[in-house]
């Protein structure tokens, strides 16, 4: 595995652990939704990550593309059905999405090869 990508693994989940550490009922409350978002129902859980995917792309957050990334991942989401997806961000959040279409795309590649 990518020393990246097992850093950014490993640093989200310890400060998720230090966030929820904290004992507040609505910001564990709030994760706790978040998660349960990606849930499979009507939509299977890889076309969710891919939703997710694409509004963090439009958001511009390199942390959330990477997660959201990652659980596509390992949902078995292919180079055609990713490169869809970053299109669709591209023609909602425009030429600004660039840079982290750049990181997603070093990412993507890290995830492949670990």
């Amino acid at each position: 595995m990518s020393k990246d990508i097992k850093e950014m693994r490993d640093y989200r989940q310890k400060m998720n652990d230090i966030i929820l550490s904290k004992d507040n009922k609505n910001i564990k409350r709030f994760f706790a939704l978040d998660s349960r978002a990606y849930d499979p129902s009507s939509l299977d859980k890889k076309t969710k990550e891919m939703m997710g995917l694409v509004g963090s792309i439009v958001l511009r957050c390199n942390d959330c593309i990477f997660y959201h990334l990652d659980q596509c991942y390992k949902e078995g989401v292919t180079d055609g059905e990713l490169y869809e997806a970053v299109n669709i961000s591209l023609i909602i959040g425009g030429s600004v999405t660039v840079p982290h279409m750049r990181f997603l795309f070093e990412m993507w590649d890290k995830l492949k090869k670990s």
